[in-house]
């Protein structure tokens, strides 16, 4: 599946990000690691499990009576796929656009900022 198709709702976001933290659990241990911050039904994070198998994010194997579930799709992959959308969809695909727009929108301390320099000066060498 290519990374550009990756496009998530919030749920299916954390859903992700549960089985990313904690592969191979069934639909009650998403749902009971998700009903603390929302109000879910299990009958809803099973159907959207299916949902996402279908999709190609998340795949199960049998144990007993249970499906345990895994995430098909790297964290990487999906942050990657999800920049490119904002960005296409923020920012026109700009990327000068869309870092303005981060480093204006919210306090940016002096130790990031300084990550972000090592991180253009490897993306100048890698250019040349």
């Amino acid at each position: 599946m290519k990374s550009s198709s990756h496009r998530l709702g919030d749920l299916q976001l954390r859903i992700l990000q549960s089985l990313w933290v904690r592969p191979d659990s069934s639909v009650a241990e998403v749902h009971a690691e998700l009903k603390p911050e929302r109000d879910l039904a299990y009958t809803t994070v099973a159907t959207m499990l299916r949902k996402m198998e279908a999709r190609g994010l998340v795949l199960h194997r049998e144990e007993g009576r249970s499906f345990l579930y895994r995430a098909k799709v790297a964290a990487a992959e999906v942050s990657r796929s999800v920049g490119q959308h904002l960005i296409e969809r923020l920012s026109a695909g700009s990327l000068t656009e869309a870092v303005s727009h981060l480093l204006t929108s919210r306090e940016v301390s002096r130790e990031e900022l300084d990550q972000l320099e090592k991180l253009i000066k490897e993306a100048k060498r890698r250019a040349q």
